[in-house]
């Protein structure tokens, strides 16, 4: 059997959907990338398929029913009904596209509740959050993996932050340690007890290795550190693994274009063969041209689907560009 016909017969065999004929079969090295016509041209997993909100008769009911009057606010009520957003019907890849306080990241945070997926950094609630989380719905159409989880900027700052702050701690720990060896390479240390016996062990290191051996046998190495965007960009790589619903609010922050490209085509080969599904808030164009994601627009009233190119933010970059096109 050749390797084509052993990557065939895998797709096929671990396919979501029934397949009712492969087709347009590519090959790329050792790498096999099928098609089947039941799902228009490509494989297609989704465990959310659908999430409703409260629309604005929902809400209205809501504030009838409290006898509180204490609140200035009932965020997040009144974030998404004030553009008729009440829907999501969900593809493999799910973008949520709109200007600031258009309800992108209030969006995945509900959906993040609602379906219990895991989450690293804390979010501040409001006082009204639960009630709100209680009032939308949500159809799966298979079960939510374990490992699923929402991914937002506070996770991979406090990432960067942490690998910074470990190496603070080995640096400073490093300095102790040549101090240490001084002490007791010249000590005129005599064992007196059982309890002295760690320190004899200390001083005899010392005595039989040079300094840049002894602090390095008692010291874990410097964690390798990488510009923000690399560090950033591995952090996606590394918490997004096979067969997982993932968040991602805003992931191109940090990223430069080359890196937004890389992280386009990770999702996108994360969805075509290793069954993820993605929901993810973005300004970015070269996410927003990733290949078959379906895209809501926030800024519209009421909230609509569009194609990449029809959105504000790409027809400045493509405008900006074309007035200076003759600078290339």
């Amino acid at each position: 059997m050749t390797n084509f016909d052993k990557v065939r017969d895998y797709f096929c065999k671990f396919a979501i959907r029934p397949i009712e004929r492969c087709e347009n079969w590519v090959m790329s090295g050792y790498i096999e990338v099928f098609y089947y016509n039941a799902d228009k041209g490509r494989t297609r997993v989704v465990y959310l398929s659908i999430f409703t909100f409260p629309d604005e008769d929902m809400e209205f009911d809501f504030f009838l029913s409290i006898k509180r009057t204490c609140y200035d606010s009932f965020y997040p009520f009144k974030v998404l009904s004030r553009h008729g957003f009440e829907r999501i019907d969900f593809e493999p890849i799910t973008i949520l596209y709109g200007g600031n306080g258009s309800g992108k990241t209030t969006t995945l945070n509900v959906i993040a509740e609602k379906t219990g997926i895991h989450r690293d950094s804390i979010y501040n609630k409001s006082n009204f959050f639960g009630d709100y989380v209680n009032m939308c719905g949500m159809q799966l159409e298979t079960e939510i993996p374990k490992d699923s989880r929402i991914i937002t900027s506070d996770d991979v700052f406090d990432y960067m932050l942490n690998i910074r702050y470990l190496n603070e701690g080995i640096d400073q720990k490093r300095e102790e340690l040549f101090d240490e060896y001084l002490g007791f390479k010249y000590s005129h240390f005599q064992i007196k007890s059982i309890e002295d016996y760690e320190q004899l062990k200390k001083v005899n290191a010392a005595r039989s290795k040079t300094q840049s051996r002894y602090v390095r046998n008692q010291l874990m190495n410097n964690v390798r550190e990488y510009s923000n965007g690399e560090s950033a960009f591995m952090y996606f790589t590394e918490k997004i693994q096979e067969n997982g619903l993932y968040l991602l609010d805003e992931p191109e922050n940090s990223l430069s274009p080359k890196l937004q490209i890389e992280l386009m085509k990770f999702i996108e080969d994360s969805a075509r063969f290793f069954n993820c599904q993605f929901i993810i808030s973005t300004n970015s164009p070269f996410l927003l041209a990733m290949n078959g994601a379906k895209i809501y627009d926030l800024d519209e009233n009421p909230v609509d689907v569009k194609r990449w190119t029809e959105l504000e933010n790409v027809r400045l970059y493509y405008n900006f560009f074309k007035e200076y096109d003759r600078e290339f």
